[in-house]
C-alpha cells in the first residue's frame, strides 16, 4: 500500500490558478491579499485536503504562534488544571501550547529548554522547575522571553508569577490555632522550590505569633508515595500531631488516606489536615479538604499578559504575589 503524496502549496496554486506567493499570502495573517485570489486559494486548499505548514511558515516569518511549557510533572492536579486554562487563554491570542516534560535536574531542564529553542518558540513557560541564570540568558539571546509560573528565582529580573504563598502559610497555622490544635505538624514539598520554601516560613510565622513550635516535620517532595512515608514516619509516635499542614493538596489526599487506612484514625476528629492548591478534588466529599485556594485563573491571566508583553517588545515587572484564600471544608 503506498502512502498518499502530500499536498503542496504548489499544488493548491496551480488548482486556483495563481501563483504560489498568491497561496503563501492567503495562509500568513496580516498578509495583504485580496477577497477574490483569497476565496480561491481557500477552495482549493479545501478540496485538495492542503493544510499550511506552519514550522516552514515560522522559518521565513521569525514567528511559530507556539509558546513552549516546560513542567515537572501532571499527576499533580493543580497543573492539568493551569494547562488547560493556558492553552485557551494562548488560544484566543492566537498561540498553541507544545508541551514538554522535565525533572527536576537542572542538567534535565537544561536540555529540555535547548529542545524547545529548536522549535523557534515565541515564548516559554517554566511550572515547577526552575531556571539558571546562564539558560536565562540563553533565552534572552534567543529573543524568547521566559515566564516562571509558581516558582521564583533568587536572581532579579526574571519575570514570575507567583500566588502569596507565606500569606497562606500563615493562613493555615492561624486556622489551626484557632481549632485549638497543639501538636501542630508540616509535611514539607520539594524543599529546591521557592513556594515550598515561603509557604513554611509563612507556616512558622503563624505557629510563632502563637507562641508554639512545630511538633513534627517530614518532607514528601510533592510526590504522592514519599507523601505517605512521611506520614508513616510522623504518625508511627507514640505522641501523634493533632493537625498537619501538607505542602499540597496532591500530597494531602495520600496523607488522609494513610491516617485512615493504616492508622484508623479520623479526620479531623483526631487529625485536622490542611492543603494547599485547592485542585477540583480536595472538595469530593471523600476529601473534603480544608486548604489554601491558589486563582489559577488570575496566574494564567498575569502569565499570558507577561508574555504578550515580552513579545511585543514591551518591558514588562513581574506582578506582586497574587491573593490566596482559605477554603474551609470538613478535614479541618
Amino acid at each position: 500500500m503506498t502512502t498518499p503524496r502530500k499536498v503542496t502549496s504548489l499544488d493548491v496554486a496551480k488548482r486556483a490558478g495563481v501563483s504560489r506567493s498568491a497561496v503563501s499570502r492567503v495562509f500568513t495573517p496580516g498578509a495583504s491579499v485580496s477577497a477574490r485570489t483569497a476565496n480561491k486559494v481557500r477552495e482549493a486548499a479545501d478540496a485538495l485536503g492542503y493544510r499550511p505548514n506552519v514550522l516552514a511558515r515560522a522559518m521565513l516569518t521569525g514567528k511559530s504562534k507556539i509558546i513552549g511549557l516546560v513542567v515537572a510533572y501532571l499527576d499533580n492536579h493543580f497543573y492539568p488544571t493551569m494547562l488547560e486554562l493556558l492553552s485557551e487563554a494562548l488560544e484566543r491570542q492566537g498561540y498553541h501550547v507544545l508541551v514538554f516534560m522535565a525533572s527536576h535536574s537542572a542538567s534535565d531542564i537544561e536540555d529540555v529548554v535547548s529542545q524547545i529553542l529548536d522549535y523557534q518558540v515565541d515564548g516559554l513557560v517554566l511550572a515547577s522547575v526552575a531556571l539558571s541564570s546562564d539558560l536565562a540568558d540563553r533565552c534572552r539571546a534567543s529573543g524568547v522571553p521566559v515566564v516562571l509560573f509558581n516558582r521564583m528565582l533568587e536572581t532579579d529580573g526574571e519575570l514570575a508569577v507567583v500566588s502569596d504563598n507565606r500569606a497562606g502559610g500563615r493562613m493555615a497555622a492561624e486556622h489551626l490555632v484557632q481549632l485549638g490544635r497543639t501538636r501542630i505538624g508540616h509535611i514539607a514539598g520539594w524543599e529546591g522550590a521557592s513556594t515550598q520554601r515561603d509557604r513554611e516560613a509563612g507556616f512558622m510565622e503563624g505557629l510563632r505569633t502563637a507562641s508554639l513550635g512545630l511538633f513534627a516535620r517530614e518532607v514528601g517532595d510533592f510526590r504522592l508515595p514519599r507523601a505517605q512515608d512521611a506520614a508513616r514516619r510522623m504518625f508511627d509516635t507514640d505522641t501523634r500531631p493533632d493537625a498537619v499542614f501538607v505542602a499540597n493538596d496532591y500530597m494531602a489526599f495520600g496523607v488522609m488516606d494513610v491516617l485512615r487506612a493504616e492508622f484508623g484514625l479520623s479526620v479531623p476528629e483526631d487529625v485536622a489536615v490542611i492543603g494547599f492548591d485547592d485542585v477540583p478534588a480536595a472538595a469530593w466529599p471523600a476529601y473534603a479538604l480544608t486548604t489554601i485556594r491558589q486563582d489559577t485563573q488570575a496566574m494564567v491571566a498575569a502569565t499570558v499578559d507577561a508574555l504578550m508583553a515580552e513579545i511585543d517588545g514591551e518591558t514588562f515587572a513581574s506582578p506582586s504575589p497574587l491573593p490566596v484564600t482559605l477554603v474551609k471544608r470538613r478535614s479541618a
